[in-house]
């Protein structure tokens, strides 16, 4: 990616996860085995899911549109993270024809054997077709993505709160600079180097480049192939292995958030890896004050801790934050011996007086 004159100021990262490039990319991986660790578990479910809903047929259908390599047609991935699905797959369905078939002779061209049928029907642009692609994108994206908005979300806000903090930081530079973390990537001058599947060159001339996360995204970026379309680049975010099991262990148990709020489990579950306010603002949407305000309450209920590292101050997620968040009981509690001060994480000793807002230990729960 080469930013021109005026190009580095334009530079915007989608406010979340993309719904048809996330559809897209999780079609990819339902036809090949990459990462087999993070996302075989999501294909077992999906498969099974798809079977569920008399959806494989259809799904099939669509893989010839959208292949796991190489080129697939810029027309199914037409937003870049500011749409809705519906918005998404109306604009999809109100492809032109002459583009249908541009871009879908472009995708013939790299198929061996015979044009499948449902690249030949789409092509023809007739409303049937058009519709049964916007059906099926609909009906795909509730089966594969849907159940896993909570993972993909909260892997995105993460990215997000990393990207804000960069660009406060270091502005437009400062945030290319910090896409340098993933493998291969690299900022230097005007440019922004990837790994990519063939050599290419995308120059922006002043135009405004979106980043998007992709949480099906594995080891390369993506880009349109259309230089005149506006430019996207989807970079991975892809979950830690075992995130699936994890995610459907926290579907078992009451959700946190109707005991402590949306916006402060939101932000429990970000402070994985300590965060400024700044920054939490940033990921949550939310004013500075709001952001400090929730974690302040946070602190003082023992589930944050707050310390300052140079000139920056830091939120971090307490065992007991952790604990709550994953349904698990907090590690022992000791009492220390006659006489000794209690260290970090000890109760007091008997007889002592509970601190601000602590429950007397004969106090029953429903004491005022």
């Amino acid at each position: 990616m080469e930013f021109g004159e005026g190009s580095l100021t334009r530079l915007r990262v989608a406010g979340g996860a993309d719904p048809l490039w996330d559809a897209a990319l999780s079609l990819h991986l339902l036809q090949n085995r990459q990462e087999s660790l993070v996302y075989d578990a999501w294909r077992r479910e999906v498969r099974a899911a798809l079977h569920r809903e008399r959806l494989t047929e259809d799904v099939r259908a669509l893989m010839p549109l959208c292949p796991a390599s190489g080129y697939f047609p810029d027309f199914l991935t037409p937003s870049t993270g500011e749409a809705s699905l519906e918005h998404g797959v109306d604009r999809v369905m109100s492809t032109p024809r002459r583009r249908l078939v541009t871009e879908l002779t472009q995708l013939c061209a790299d198929l061996r054997g015979p044009v499948p049928r449902s690249v030949r029907w789409v092509a023809t642009g007739e409303p049937a077709a058009l519709h049964w692609l916007g059906t099926t994108l609909r009906r795909y994206h509730a089966v594969a993505v849907s159940p896993y908005l909570g993972a993909i979300g909260a892997r995105v806000a993460e990215d997000r709160a990393r990207r804000a903090e960069a660009a406060l930081g270091g502005g437009a530079e400062g945030l290319l600079a910090s896409y340098t973390e993933l493998p291969g990537w690299r900022w230097h001058g005007t440019r922004l180097a990837a790994p990519y599947p063939e050599a290419r060159v995308v120059r922006l001339r002043g135009r405004t480049l979106t980043t998007v996360p992709g949480f099906f995204c594995v080891r390369a970026p993506l880009t349109l192939v259309n230089d005149a379309l506006p430019p996207v680049l989807v970079y991975p975010t892809p979950p830690d292995p075992g995130w699936l099991p994890r995610l459907r262990a926290g579907a078992g148990r009451p959700s946190v958030a109707q005991l402590i709020g949306t916006s402060r489990a939101q932000l429990l579950e970000l402070l994985q890896r300590p965060m400024t306010t700044t920054a939490l603002a940033a990921a949550l949407r939310l004013a500075p004050s709001t952001a400090s305000r929730h974690a302040t309450v946070l602190r003082e209920a023992g589930l944050v801790v707050t310390n300052r590292e140079g000139n920056r101050v830091l939120h971090r997620r307490t065992a007991l934050g952790r604990a709550l968040l994953e349904g698990t009981a907090p590690g022992p509690v000791t009492i220390p011996a006659p006489g000794t001060a209690p260290g970090p994480g000890t109760a007091p000793a008997r007889g002592t007086l509970p601190g601000p807002g602590a429950v007397p230990h004969d106090a029953s729960p429903d004491s005022p």
